[in-house]
């Protein structure tokens, strides 16, 4: 196995499950993640190790949607069921569709977020990240993602208690 059959089996998932939250659509999400691998298989001598790899391919990911989304000049829809995965069955009915209403009501409030806090919001969230990968994506320091993060969550928090008011 060389080593960027490796790299692709390690980061094929992250990748994905990044550009899935932050599209909404599977197959777009297929699409771009393997846009993605291609451009880094295509930019390998470009990598300098100067950070980590997942952020390395976060950033293609990122750019590559975007890209994306500038060909297409339209936005696709929020989808909020991505949010939320199915409930137990021992969850009443009653219970799972309050779940779905939270989550579609969480989604549809982070996707007002100004940039940069919905994307450092769903990055930690939806893809996993640390701070420090976020900083190093945007090009910027770990605290400065942290800090951002931090006013994410409250902006997400004063718009829900806005919308109980």
């Amino acid at each position: 196995m060389t080593g960027f059959e490796q790299i692709y089996r390690d980061y094929f998932q992250p990748v994905y499950r990044y550009i899935r939250r932050l599209s909404g659509d599977e197959l777009l999400a297929e699409e771009i993640t393997s846009e993605t691998f291609f451009k880094a298989l295509k930019a390998a001598g470009k990598f300098r190790g100067e950070g980590e790899m997942q952020a390395w391919l976060f950033r293609i990911a990122r750019n590559c949607y975007f890209t994306h989304r500038k060909k297409a000049r339209r936005q696709e829809p929020a989808r909020p069921e991505t949010l939320v995965r199915l409930a137990g069955a021992e969850e009443s009915p009653e219970e799972q569709l309050a779940r779905r209403e939270d989550a579609a009501r969480v989604r549809r409030l982070a996707d007002g977020l100004p940039e940069p806090y919905r994307e450092v919001l769903q990055l930690r969230i939806f893809g996993e990240l640390s701070y420090k990968q976020i900083g190093e994506l945007f090009g910027k320091t770990e605290n400065w993602a942290c800090v951002t993060g931090c006013r994410a969550r409250k902006m997400l928090r004063e718009r829900w208690e806005a919308e109980e008011a």
